[in-house]
């Protein structure tokens, strides 16, 4: 089996505006290895979303080609598609969107239900375990109320990384972080890859955390600008 867990061909993508078609991807080819911490790095507007949202299967690309383990996303049915969403990715936002009326270990847990995992002893002790990775061993009874923006981003990573999915991708997660705040972030998923072999592929244009990445991908005005 291919160590390329991502891999694009070609990737193009438009919107249709009142002043004609807009396109915000322009030909992105890119190959990402199995246990990389990848950024895809620009400024606002430069694609960066667009992009991982066709490579995480939300968005179909309007050309080329985006493969995750091998398997073009383009031959998946919508159920399938679903299905890996669910199972092989996890996921974390710039909104952290913690379920309020759980403390942070229910809000792990709970993902795992949502991946269809049984709750045994063994996934309690996975939880533990992701909990204690984010540095959150001592909150996990905590409420969300309870916690800093900067704890509840971790709970966040935690819940995305219970499953074992094989893929995180994270969109903008420090964005509403301080500068230490963002470090420490960007560092547990740096820590995950080499921990987990999980692959995280984070948006963000803080130039300040780029130097944690294994793979930086430089996206300008829809186009790849490094090679």
């Amino acid at each position: 089996m291919s160590d390329i867990i991502i891999k694009t061909n070609g990737i193009k993508r438009a919107f249709q505006t009142p002043a004609g078609l807009f396109w915000a991807l322009k030909g992105i080819d890119m190959e990402i290895p199995k246990g990389t911490f990848a950024i895809l790095k620009g400024r606002s507007g430069s694609g960066k979303t667009t992009l991982m949202n066709i490579i995480n299967s939300l968005d179909d690309p309007t050309e080329g080609d985006a493969f995750i383990d091998g398997v073009n996303l383009k031959s998946l049915s919508d159920k399938e598609r679903e299905n890996l969403r669910r199972t092989r990715m996890g996921f974390v936002f710039q909104s952290v969107s913690l379920i309020p009326s759980l403390n942070a270990f229910q809000n792990v847990e709970f993902s795992m239900r949502m991946a269809g995992i049984k709750i045994n002893r063994d996934s309690q002790r996975r939880v533990e375990d992701c909990l204690k990775l984010v540095g959150l061993g001592n909150r996990m009874n905590h409420m969300s109320a309870e916690m800093s923006g900067g704890e509840q981003q971790r709970v966040a990573i935690a819940r995305a990384l219970a499953h074992r999915p094989g893929i995180i991708f994270a969109d903008e997660p420090t964005a509403e972080l301080d500068s230490a705040m963002a470090a420490k972030v960007t560092e547990i998923f740096k820590e995950m890859t080499r921990k987990e072999g999980i692959t995280v592929l984070m948006t963000t244009h803080d130039v300040g955390l780029m130097g944690a990445a294994d793979m930086l991908v430089e996206l300008e005005n829809g186009e790849r600008v490094n090679v």
